[in-house]
Order: C-alpha cells, then structure tokens, then sequence
C-alpha cells in the first residue's frame, strides 16, 4: 500500500496536544507510520510537501516537522509537467485550496492508494471528485485499520 500524508499530518504530533482531536490524530499519525514502516509499506513524500514545510514560520516546530517528514517517507515526488497539467484540470473543477491540490496530483502521480489529511473541508471536497484513491482523515484511517484487523 502506498500513503500519503499531507502536510497538516506531520505537523499534529507537534500542535497544540490539549485539544482532544489534534491529539488523537497525532497519536493515529504516529501509529500509522510505526505500522507502514513494520508492513513494508510506501509513504510518498513531494516537492509540494517541502515547500509547505518550509512555510512554517516556528524555526523550532519546523526543524522537528521537516525531521519527522523525512524520516517518514520513503521516496519522494518532484514536479513534472504532468502534475502541473493536472493542477490545472482540478482548478476547473474544484474550489480546493491550491496546496491541497498539488498535494493530490503529486499523490495521483506516484499512484497512491490512501492521501490521509486532518482538513475536513479538503476531505469533503475529495468526495466530489472521481479519484483513484481514498482521502481520509488519520484517524478514521486507523480505526478502519483496527475494524477490519479485527474482522479477520
């Protein structure tokens, strides 16, 4: 299985952990990576994902997110004319944010099977679109996970 986790998931191990949801998500980020890298999975990362990083303006909280993501991906995917292509085909279609939507063609690009996000609205919006792969909050992912774990 191949993963990708956009940028608000490597930043919520090191958000406000007071607030019940962020700190659930972060623990089910951590969780999911640990399981990725135990099942030989893939996480991809991207040009789009460094660039996001770099744009946090928390020197500290930066170096530990930049740390984590690249600790955490397996490979990486830098722009091509295809992704860009495909940026533009989604801007007609879409009102997503123009960040998640490279995040998407980055991992339509490599052939993700799941893009994992904690933004909501990007969640909901993905709905409407006809994509080759799931977008899902991390937690509901891992509760997914224990469920089907489970039934097996």
């Amino acid at each position: 299985m191949k993963l990708y986790l956009d940028s608000c998931c490597y930043n919520r191990p090191y958000d406000d952990q007071t607030q019940e949801r962020i700190h659930l998500e972060a623990e089910a980020v951590l969780a999911i990576i640990s399981k990725t890298k135990e099942n030989n999975d893939e996480i991809i990362g991207s040009a789009a994902l460094d660039f996001e990083l770099q744009q946090i303006t928390d020197n500290e909280k930066q170096e530990k997110v930049e740390d984590f993501y690249e600790q955490a991906i397996d490979r990486k995917v830098e722009y091509s004319n295809a992704i860009f292509e495909r940026v533009k085909e989604l801007s007609k279609q879409t009102n997503i944010r123009t960040l998640d939507r490279f995040h998407l063609c980055f991992a339509e690009n490599a052939g993700v099977d799941i893009l994992l996000t904690t933004d909501d609205k990007f969640e909901k919006a993905c709905l409407k679109l006809n994509l080759n792969m799931k977008i899902i909050n991390p937690l509901d992912f891992l509760m997914e996970a224990i469920r089907n774990e489970y039934n097996n």
